[in-house]
């Protein structure tokens, strides 16, 4: 690290303060579909993959299994993802419902609006910047287990 570059501030702080700000712009737009914008996530998810065994949905969406589970039951009780029994006894097949087809449809329009407001508010090419620099640090960060859930 160049000596004369000395980061100030917490860095755990400074990123929860943006992805705070971020997520209500999402949830705002997403929410008018009645989803969260998690749930919005794991149904995009699992249209796109499904159907789709729960261990690996959950490391496609890079959260820990207990997590998805969680996040799964209130999407599987509104008629969007269903469960289905995988080769063995263990194992659950994740899949999209047509009711959840739709609804990520729907909830897809929302999603491109929230995009396009942060597009406008930062600025293109500030987006793919940190795009870039946030795939960067997760690639970098890919080995670090705390063994804590994500969200």
């Amino acid at each position: 690290m160049d000596a004369a570059v000395k980061p100030q501030g917490c860095t755990n702080i400074k990123l929860r303060q943006v992805m705070r700000r971020v997520a209500q712009v999402y949830d705002a737009e997403v929410g008018r579909t009645g989803l969260k914008g998690t749930q919005y996530s794991l149904l995009s998810y699992a249209c796109k993959l499904g159907p789709i065994r729960c261990g690996d949905l959950a490391r496609e969406m890079k959260i820990k299994p207990s997590t998805l589970t969680r996040n799964l039951r209130p999407l599987v009780d509104a008629g969007l993802l269903a469960m289905a029994p995988g080769p063995d006894a263990r194992s659950r097949f994740v899949t999209a419902t047509e009711l959840g087809r739709a609804k990520r449809q729907e909830a897809q329009r929302r999603w491109r609006v929230a995009q396009e407001e942060m597009n406008q508010r930062l600025g293109p090419q500030r987006v793919v910047a940190l795009h870039a620099l946030l795939d960067e640090c997760m690639d970098l960060l890919s080995e670090v287990d705390t063994g804590e859930d994500d969200e």
